[in-house]
């Protein structure tokens, strides 16, 4: 990588990533190719060197079982906030809110406070409160990047204080182990 570290060429990953999923639409698949043309950076352009690196990072980053671990659990949330709309529950906190929230402000409020609330992980706090919220939002008119920025502003720092959270669990994790942050 000495060929392409520190030059313009390492910043052709993240553009084709990003540039794929403008184009496509589709996150995965455009994640994936990103990752593809670093590891061909990576490979000074070697096909097979691409491949071979990319096997082995792939696998050694799935056989730790730490890494793992946090697949799962994300899975499992994941899975958690599917169930919670197709339950309805996200549909009757909607007419509930509808009936209690008033203005532009009480709903950008709202969101505020769902989103100190739910402080179990920050990735579940952003699903739950986006799909929550979004009916309520999208009747006041209040944008979606407006949304996402009030989500993103009380999701990691709420779960960070939180004495009982992902964050809390990660970091004793480390400190158990005796490795520095």
């Amino acid at each position: 990588p000495d060929g392409v570290y520190g030059t313009l060429w390492s910043l052709m990953p993240p553009f084709v990533a990003i540039g794929l999923a403008l184009i496509t639409k589709e996150v995965y698949s455009s994640l994936f190719i990103g990752i593809l043309s670093g590891a061909l950076l990576n490979a000074n352009f070697n096909v097979w060197g691409m491949v071979t690196f990319t096997t082995d990072t792939l696998i050694g980053s799935v056989a730790d079982s730490w890494n793992v671990g946090i697949l799962i659990f994300l899975v499992l949330l994941g899975i958690m906030v599917v169930l919670v709309n197709k339950a309805g529950g996200s549909a009757a906190y909607g007419r509930w809110a509808s009936g209690h929230i008033k203005s532009k402000a009480g709903a950008q409020v709202a969101t505020l406070a769902l989103g100190s609330v739910i402080f179990i992980d920050d990735y579940f706090n952003c699903l739950t409160v986006g799909s929550v919220m979004r009916p309520v939002t999208d009747k006041f008119k209040i944008s979606r990047e407006k949304l996402a920025y009030i989500i993103d502003s009380t999701a990691a720092p709420v779960c960070i204080i939180a004495p009982i959270s992902s964050w809390a669990a990660a970091v004793s994790g480390f400190v158990e182990d005796g490795i520095s942050i």
